[in-house]
């Protein structure tokens, strides 16, 4: 057993099983956010290094055991997440922790074979959460391909709300307005909540004047998206076929989503046995068994005229450069796949465009559930967004009853600096709301600030 710290903070009692990139994220962030936790892992460095590092109880061995799950304190936690490398330990650890405690178990499971039955899996072991990585991935990079202008697309309330991040051409009509024109102008409920500007992220006023290069987000209906970028003279359609470096488990589920949306799909993946296995898993796909970084061969597929290009090397060096050297010959919308979060002003200055870090997407899901079950029952964190490097954040609250929030006109809200109410999802309709509408029970409610941590929709107030 490694040290504990002294003092154990307010939060829940968690365990997390697995010390990997999304385990060694998820005890940063949860950490941070006042969590009491515990580790586990058969790695014995990698244990000491991060309960030194973080200051928590770190145990060595299998997360599987019953007994080193007692020791871990399972009888008394709130929360076990396990996050190994493999689906099966992860499911088992989590069927132990619920049969033996009444501890919330969520699993990482990556498997396709498993991909249908994850909800059928999740009510049968009565856990709180099972999340596919990849697949939150592919949906991710999929949302981005649809919108070809955009650099990331999130949604809330069920689709029916997008939050878009996009970067400002020079001599576009956006350049040199204020916030107030803008909001004049636009014919569409459109809100911009969030600009970063020289690394530094604003909140806007209606003052904020925005400049070419600015990278801003956008907020509204999906219609009322699509209706925005037209207006500043962005293209709205979807790109018509892309072509996937690496023949992994991501680019199984995102040709697999984007073949759904009529996209001709393209993959390079040099291990000859995998390529076999993608022709039989995606037949209307192009499988080619190559280096996907020989340059010739890229020639040969047309680099310099397809739509889409998407790295999906285990390398991020490989992908970065990938994506330079997409960059250089072609017009094609690029995403790129980073799994390590090191360097990363060193990335963002390379101007790579749309980048997902797929270890991000598993951990605010987690952390979503996390804050939902600290909160104070006044309201639900549906979905959590990290923006512009956890410089700030996007909250959906699912408001459950009446607080001192509701019913009341925004503009007499004492609101925290540095926040804004962008929208407000109401049986159906999205609202951007002004200074007259109120928050009322049922109504889901999206938040950006600055601020993090947010538990429950009265942390807006001052």
């Amino acid at each position: 057993m490694l040290r504990k710290k002294e003092t154990a903070p307010k939060g829940l009692s968690i365990i997390i099983v697995g010390c990997g990139k999304v385990g060694s994220t998820l005890l940063e962030r949860l950490s941070k956010e006042g969590h009491d936790i515990t580790i586990i892992d058969k790695n014995t460095d990698r244990v000491q290094d991060l309960a030194n590092l973080y200051d928590v109880m770190g145990l060595i061995g299998n997360g599987a055991s019953y007994s080193l799950q007692k020791e871990a304190g399972v009888d008394t936690a709130d929360l076990l997440i396990a996050v190994t490398d493999s689906d099966e330990l992860n499911l088992l650890c989590c069927t132990i922790a619920k049969h033996t405690s009444n501890c919330a178990a969520i699993a990482r499971v990556r498997t396709p074979d498993y991909s249908n039955e994850l909800l059928f899996l999740q009510n049968q072991l009565d856990l709180a959460m099972i999340i596919n990585p990849e697949r939150e991935f592919a949906r991710e990079v999929s949302r981005i391909l649809a919108m070809p202008n955009a650099l990331e697309v999130n949604s809330f309330a069920h689709g029916q709300a997008e939050l878009v991040k996009l970067k400002i051409p020079s001599k576009n009509m956006l350049e040199g307005m204020n916030i107030s024109t803008f909001a004049s102008l636009m014919n569409i409920k459109t809100i911009i909540c969030a600009i970063e500007r020289s690394g530094n992220v604003y909140i806007p006023s209606g003052k904020f004047v925005m400049h070419a290069g600015d990278v801003i987000s956008v907020v509204s209906s999906r219609n009322g998206i699509k209706e925005f970028f037209e207006t500043i003279g962005f293209k709205t359609k979807h790109v018509k076929n892309t072509l996937i470096i690496g023949g992994g488990k991501a680019a199984y589920y995102l040709a697999k989503r984007l073949m759904h949306m009529n996209v001709s799909v393209k993959i390079i993946e040099r291990d000859r046995s995998r390529c076999e296995e993608l022709s039989v898993l995606l037949p209307k796909a192009i499988i080619i068994n190559g280096d996907g970084t020989d340059e010739e061969l890229l020639r040969e597929e047309e680099i310099d005229t397809i739509e889409s290009f998407v790295p999906l090397t285990g390398i991020d060096e490989e992908n970065i450069l990938l994506t330079l050297h997409a960059r250089q010959l072609s017009d094609a919308k690029i995403v790129t796949k980073i799994n390590r979060t090191s360097f990363k002003d060193v990335i963002s200055s390379l101007d790579l465009g749309s980048v997902v870090y797929p270890r991000y997407i598993t951990t605010e899901a987690i952390i979503a559930y996390v804050r939902a079950k600290t909160n104070s029952q006044n309201s639900n964190i549906e979905t959590l967004y990290h923006m512009y490097d956890h410089r700030a954040e996007a909250i959906e609250f699912v408001v459950q009853k009446n607080t001192n929030v509701t019913e009341i006109p925004l503009k007499e809200l004492k609101l925290k600096d540095n926040l804004l109410v962008a929208c407000i999802n109401r049986n159906g309709q999205t609202i951007i709301p002004d200074g007259d509408d109120c928050i009322k029970v049922g109504d889901s409610v999206i938040i950006v600030t600055t601020h993090t941590g947010f538990n429950d929709i009265e942390d807006i107030l001052s």
